[in-house]
């Protein structure tokens, strides 16, 4: 995923691939972003990060995702993975577990 990708297309490719966001879901994506005070590439690695942990978007998983990952500060998406990976979560692991 490039650093220059907007999230507006992002949430049309996940659409034109089949995972449709409700216009709530996707007014809440905007909500966080402007909470967390996140760039939109952060923004964009949360929600995939949820989708792929949650296999649905989950509120309150994206926005804890989000304020963990905005408040470390990641540079690379290889260190926003290894946070989450530090939390214990990861593609193998239940996402079920966060806290």
């Amino acid at each position: 995923m490039a650093h220059f990708e907007k999230l507006g297309n992002f949430i049309e490719d996940l659409w034109t691939k089949g995972f449709k966001l409700s216009d709530r879901d996707v007014h809440f994506i905007y909500f966080g972003k402007n909470y967390a005070n996140a760039e939109e590439w952060l923004v964009i690695f949360a929600v995939r990060a949820t989708i792929q942990l949650q296999f649905k978007f989950d509120e309150s998983f994206y926005i804890a995702v989000l304020e963990y990952l905005s408040q470390n500060k990641p540079t690379t998406l290889r260190e926003a993975w290894k946070l989450l990976e530090k939390r214990g979560l990861s593609k193998q692991k239940d996402p079920r577990t966060w806290e």
